[in-house]
């Protein structure tokens, strides 16, 4: 399949553009910070794209505004009385020096305790929250594909879970593998679930076109508002 990719400048607004063998030019804004793309038909010129942006340049800055009103997480100093979140619920960090092999537990609904070696650096204490957040999702994942795989008619060779700077899930489709990003633990477990079956559909159809839409449409009728709850939650800062 051909594809094509480069970017150009309008009204100072860097804009990727990824040209496929497509029928329709689809502008999007993406999170975290509001990068602009549009995905054209191969035939579809620099300045075709660049009079659709034009007339679009409201509406860009709209959601571009909104994506940096949204609030950040600061740098995690993982020292008592920081807010962390799990599977949607914000939790207060309580850390608890001793002797003892390193472990996380939660004590009630708000609290979450970290027991760890005296001077045990941040960075050592989010590899242990990071090591849970993973330990979690690969305790969820293969409920969720046992669902899913059946459904959609599909099946994934591998998947994986990873940090990720800019998406939440990706689909080699070639290699029928899916990688789920780590930050996917904070959320709650139906945004997993509908970035899990965001990819899966990819192996049915490999472009963001309406047939993509509605398969998720026919499957999960509610994907719209968990995009919504995704990209309008904390953003972790990498």
């Amino acid at each position: 399949m051909s594809i094509e990719s480069r970017s150009i400048t309008v009204s100072g607004l860097t804009v990727e553009i990824v040209r496929k063998p497509i029928k329709n030019l689809h502008l999007g804004v993406y999170p975290p910070q509001g990068r602009v793309r549009v995905a054209a038909p191969l035939a579809v010129d620099d300045e075709a794209v660049r009079l659709a942006v034009v007339g679009k340049l409201g509406w860009i800055k709209r959601q571009r505004a909104k994506f940096q009103a949204q609030p950040r997480q600061s740098q995690r100093r993982m020292v008592s009385g920081e807010s962390h979140y799990f599977l949607g619920q914000r939790y207060r960090l309580t850390v608890i020096e001793q002797s003892n092999s390193p472990r996380l537990t939660f004590k009630g609904k708000a609290s979450m305790l970290l027991t760890v070696r005296p001077d045990t650096s941040p960075e050592k204490k989010q590899e242990i929250l990071n090591a849970f957040y993973r330990s979690e999702l690969k305790k969820l994942v293969p409920e969720l594909l046992n669902k899913w795989q059946p459904l959609l008619g599909v099946t994934v060779s591998a998947w994986g879970i990873k940090r990720m700077k800019t998406k939440w899930g990706t689909c080699n489709i070639e290699a029928r593998r899916i990688w789920l990003n780590l930050e996917l633990a904070k959320k709650p477990v139906q945004c997993l679930e509908y970035i899990l079956v965001h990819e899966l559909t990819h192996l049915l159809e490999r472009h963001h076109n309406e047939r993509f839409t509605g398969l998720l449409d026919q499957h999960l009728p509610q994907w719209r508002t968990l995009r919504e709850e995704l990209n309008g939650s904390v953003l972790a800062e990498f």
